[in-house]
């Protein structure tokens, strides 16, 4: 089978997985917008601060699909198996982590100046998905093996099917009925509880039934902690977690900072950065079935077969976002109104959503690299560049523009400032990881390597 088609059945799969993971949050949202438009503002700064820990710490975890991809290139099986036992020990340390601080809220969002009414039902929102935080980690530590092992089918199946329960389970509990109270946002969240413990439930089952897994012998009595093991896991998964942390922070900490701006505005970030998190959805594809490959070939001596793959996603995922972004910057208004009804938002919306186009494609080039740059164990240096430009020029340089002015130019007091200067920043990023890409593959090709 040629490398395009490993490449784009793997992708594909992900691709409608994520897209049915993705639906969850603009479920969410379009069912929040259209109870009320506090419910929307308190789930944009909720969800914000959510995806914010959340993405950041299985940064962690997702570093341990080009082990593991490496781990069957040099087809050591059994060795997989230990390892997936051993990540167990990083979960849990992640989830004491991501559950801390979900649970304690409150001075982020006295730092961020969140309106005070806003901000008991986000602290609600954020405590009931702190008791879920754990079953989404151990399933996101599911669909990393499988990802690894070149099999996400089953995985697009169980996140397809827990969209089916999500969304109705999400409209009777925002909106209250049978006996139940409206609960506005917190209701999106104890839906997502539910459907994360059903779906760990099933993932357990699959373990233990699924041919596919037995070579692996997963079920073997739980070695004590590893630490030489750990320690590797960290040393490649922390970076690349802190690097998730600035790079979705850079952007989710946007909303906290428009929320100065009124439910208007904020409203208006959540439906671009909704919009903007869909379209994040084909580059990740791209990325995670990329990075599976390179990894399998490096893993497997075949630093030219590696070469190849690096190129070939480049390739694909550049023409796919020009696409995407075409599309976006076209439709801008009509997208905006499937979110609200209210004028002023969908106007305002709109607008912001011709910077989602633009940023798209540069995020897209820059997601995939970023990838493909641990499957090289370049960590630091992308660490290094999320931290001085996504943090620097995108988020500091959108709040100077919004809130102080700069070189002569007053204050904007618009949320547009913020996605100008993070979609310069993320241009920049994401030429700097292409020329660090171009060197790693070189190198690659020049180290001998052991079949």
């Amino acid at each position: 089978m040629s490398e395009l088609k490993v490449i784009s059945q793997h992708a594909g799969t992900v691709l409608v997985g994520q897209l049915a993971v993705m639906a969850f949050g603009v479920a969410d949202t379009v069912i929040a917008g259209r109870y009320s438009d506090e419910a929307l503002a308190a789930l944009s700064v909720g969800s914000a601060l959510y995806i914010s820990v959340y993405v950041g710490l299985i940064g962690i975890v997702q570093a341990l699909l080009p082990i593991w991809a490496e781990m069957l290139g040099a087809r050591r099986h059994e060795a997989v198996g230990r390892s997936l036992r051993q990540s167990m020990y990083l979960c849990g340390f992640v989830v004491v982590a991501g559950m801390a601080a979900l649970l304690f809220p409150g001075p982020l969002l006295r730092w961020a100046q969140v309106p005070e009414l806003m901000r008991e039902e986000v602290q609600q929102y954020l405590t009931v998905l702190a008791f879920a935080f754990a079953p989404s980690l151990l399933f996101r530590i599911y669909s990393t093996f499988n990802q690894a092992l070149g099999k996400p089918l089953l995985v697009t199946w169980l996140q397809v099917g827990a969209l089916l329960v999500k969304i109705p389970l999400s409209i009777w509990l925002v909106a209250g009925g049978a006996g139940v109270d409206p609960m506005g946002a917190v209701g999106c969240a104890w839906a997502t509880l539910i459907v994360n413990y059903l779906l760990l439930a099933l993932v357990m089952l699959m373990l233990r039934t699924q041919a596919l897994y037995q070579p692996y012998r997963i079920w073997r009595r739980m070695e004590r902690p590893d630490w030489s093991q750990i320690g590797h896991f960290a040393r490649l998964g922390i970076p690349g977690g802190l690097a998730y942390l600035v790079e979705v922070t850079s952007f989710t900490l946007m909303a906290l900072f428009i929320a100065r701006l009124g439910t208007v505005a904020s409203a208006s970030h959540q439906i671009a950065s909704s919009v903007a998190a869909v379209l994040y959805m084909m580059p990740l594809s791209m990325a995670i079935a990329c990075s599976a490959r390179v990894s399998f070939w490096i893993g497997a001596g075949r630093p030219d077969y590696a070469k190849r793959v690096v190129l070939l996603g480049l390739k694909l995922t550049g023409l796919a976002a020009l696409a995407l972004g075409t599309v976006i910057s076209m439709a801008g208004p009509l997208l905006a109104s499937w979110y609200s009804g209210n004028p002023e938002i969908v106007a305002l919306a709109s607008a912001l959503l011709v910077w989602v186009a633009f940023y798209h494609v540069a995020d897209a080039i820059q997601a995939l690299t970023a990838f493909l740059l641990r499957c090289y164990r370049i960590t630091l240096a992308p660490l290094a560049l999320y931290g001085v430009l996504l943090w620097g020029l995108g988020l500091l340089g959108g709040y100077r523009l919004t809130y102080g002015g700069m070189a002569g130019q007053a204050a904007t007091q618009s949320a547009a400032s913020f996605w100008i200067a993070s979609t310069l920043a993320i241009g920049l990023v994401a030429a700097c990881f292409l020329v660090l890409l171009w060197h790693a593959v070189r190198r690659s090709l020049r180290v001998p390597q052991a079949a």
